[in-house]
């Protein structure tokens, strides 16, 4: 029987929520979370760096602590089994009142290679692979460990970061673009499954953004040129923008809106 009740009546308070939050220590994932501290949430995050990098995760986790909020940074690689299975049985204990409220998907670890090229350069079996692993087929892997340790509920938002890479051919974007449309295909299908529950799943396609994953596109220079240039408002997409509308999104009980490839870039593709 379905879990899902009629339409919610208003936006509602995510103080004292959880979110679990998958490449939470820059970009997308690091504006978000400390988006989300603001409005009261309870941030779970997962990065990857590396020694030399924990002076500045120290520093955003002092910073969304000091908005009264519980936070939790586990420095894991997201796509690992064992690591997944480890931050999920520990979620059950420390989250199990509640659930997970949002689960932001921002996952951006790929091999950055051409397809044809002299045999050293061009991008071989093990870089493709692994670039589908972590930054789409990584999203079915924590969904359905949520979902099978009853974090996720009516009311879940799940949102995966897409690009408009999936339609649009650079260099040595092969492999990014491959992943980014098997993104959308777990996207759909966790979308229609889930949504007797009352869980909605959506990707969200932001503009061109200065973020750490496309400072190491090669021809990221060009494309932030081109973006500013083309982009309706005159200025690049900033990760607040898409952070600002995830916490909007994340207020409502309402899963009516999912399956969905939401814009978040003051109109770029409509110019580009």
């Amino acid at each position: 029987m379905s879990d899902v009740q009629g339409p919610a009546v208003g936006p509602q308070d995510l103080k004292g929520h959880n979110a679990l939050i998958l490449g939470a220590s820059s970009g997308m994932g690091a504006a978000c979370a400390q988006t989300l501290a603001r409005q009261g949430m309870n941030i779970v995050g997962v990065h990857f760096d590396t020694a030399t990098e924990q002076d500045r995760v120290d520093a955003l986790t002092a910073e969304l602590r000091s908005h009264g909020v519980e936070v939790t940074f586990h420095n894991v690689n997201a796509a690992n089994k064992r690591a997944r299975a480890e931050v999920v049985e520990e979620l059950q204990g420390q989250l199990a009142e509640r659930g997970v409220r949002v689960l932001l998907h921002s996952l951006a670890f790929g091999t950055l290679q051409p397809y044809i090229a002299e045999a050293d350069e061009a991008i071989n079996p093990r870089q493709v692979s692994m670039t589908a692993d972590v930054m789409a087929h990584s999203l079915v892997y924590w969904t359905q460990a949520l979902h099978s340790a009853e974090l996720l509920r009516s009311g879940s938002k799940i949102f995966a970061m897409t690009s408009a890479g999936d339609q649009k051919v650079t260099a040595s974007y092969g492999a990014v673009s491959a992943a980014k449309c098997a993104l959308a295909a777990h996207a759909r299908q966790l979308a229609v499954e889930l949504a007797p529950a009352g869980i909605a799943v959506n990707l969200l396609r932001a503009g061109v953004t200065v973020t750490p994953s496309l400072e190491r596109i090669p021809e990221h220079k060009a494309l932030l040129a081109t973006a500013e240039e083309r982009n309706p408002h005159g200025r690049l997409t900033q990760p607040e923008d898409v952070a600002a509308w995830i916490a909007q999104l994340s207020q409502l009980d309402s899963s009516w809106l999912t399956g969905n490839v939401i814009g978040i870039d003051g109109g770029e593709a409509l110019t580009s």
